[in-house]
């Protein structure tokens, strides 16, 4: 049986999917969670289990602005993650990584937490080695529609390895990988959730390019799993690390294994490529096995299953209600 030490943690993007599933996931081993959001992608359905549980607290909040709190532990997890979120105000996004990470840091510093950053493989662009290891600095555009997110990220790195020099500050930094489960929002317009929502309404699945685009999916169990660890490690590491299954296949592969396990007589559609989507997107996790003893256990198929069942709850509950 483990025991765990009591701890009081900040998970900022606290009601987005991933920090929903962390803050649940800190509670069950214990802690106290401080969450934080400014519901402008997240929503309270996926907290609102946990809003009676005497360990979890919420807080509306926008982190482009100080916030102060006293926390041993910080999951800087706030961001628009996916395009058609963080494109439909991108001045804000980048704010949003840049700002968030300079008032997160600072309130680190001042209260001498350990602080977690989620960041991104979309650092690595449209990447010209494959797969993607750590110490490659990848291929961005910094001009273009997706450098909000892109270049943010990079620069919320820059800041983290900063503070850790300059301040010695105790910093993990996370590079996360295609991500899919329950709580992801429901139009979104992530290729996992997209493609169910397609196929349980048997609507055409939307093909962008000829769809041999490669993508590396993990799910959310697996994800969270490694946040832990990599919190729980030795200060010396650092990162960045990669996160994310290894285990590569095509938009096409995708679309035919969801059409497959939902029944559903979609078709394929094709759409022109949108401007700077990666052709390629592979992580090499030999770090994380190396130092954290890390690496996804869900199949695509158990994954999908769960996230399948997910999405018809929710449509289910969206038909009864309309």
């Amino acid at each position: 049986m483990k025991i765990h030490t009591k701890k009081r943690v900040l998970v900022t993007g606290g009601a987005g999917f991933l920090g929903s599933h962390l803050c649940e996931r800190l509670l069950n081993e214990g802690h106290e969670v401080l969450c934080i959001d400014n519901f402008f992608t997240g929503s309270k359905d996926n907290i609102i289990k946990l809003l009676d549980h005497p360990y979890f607290e919420f807080i509306r909040h926008d982190i482009t602005f100080p916030l102060y709190v006293e926390v041993d532990e910080i999951y800087n997890l706030a961001c628009p993650a996916s395009p058609i979120h963080y494109q439909n105000d991108p001045v804000q996004t980048t704010k949003t990584s840049v700002h968030g990470a300079i008032n997160m840091l600072g309130l680190a510093k001042r209260i001498k937490a350990k602080i977690f950053q989620a960041s991104t493989s979309e650092v690595y662009g449209d990447p010209q080695v494959h797969p993607q290891r750590e110490e490659y600095w990848g291929h961005v555009n910094p001009t273009g529609i997706r450098a909000c997110y892109d270049e943010g990220k990079r620069c919320a790195e820059t800041l983290f390895f900063d503070y850790h020099r300059q301040h010695q500050l105790c910093i993990k930094v996370a590079r996360i990988f295609n991500t899919y489960g329950p709580n992801m929002h429901l139009n979104d317009g992530r290729v996992v959730s997209s493609f169910i929502i397609q196929a349980l309404k048997n609507e055409p699945i939307s093909i962008y390019g000829e769809g041999l685009q490669t993508r590396s999916f993990c799910y959310v169990d697996d994800m969270i799993e490694a946040f832990v660890r990599f919190m729980n490690s030795p200060n010396e590491v650092t990162g960045p690390i990669n996160m994310g299954n290894p285990c590569e296949l095509t938009i096409i592969e995708l679309a035919q294994q969801i059409i497959e396990l939902t029944g559903s007589h979609s078709v394929l559609k094709h759409h022109a490529l949108p401007k700077d989507d990666p052709m390629q997107r592979q992580p090499d996790i030999s770090l994380a096995k190396e130092h954290l003893g890390w690496e996804p256990q869900v199949s695509l198929k158990v994954g999908l299953e769960k996230t399948v069942a997910y999405f018809e709850n929710v449509l289910s509950t969206i038909n009864l209600n309309s």
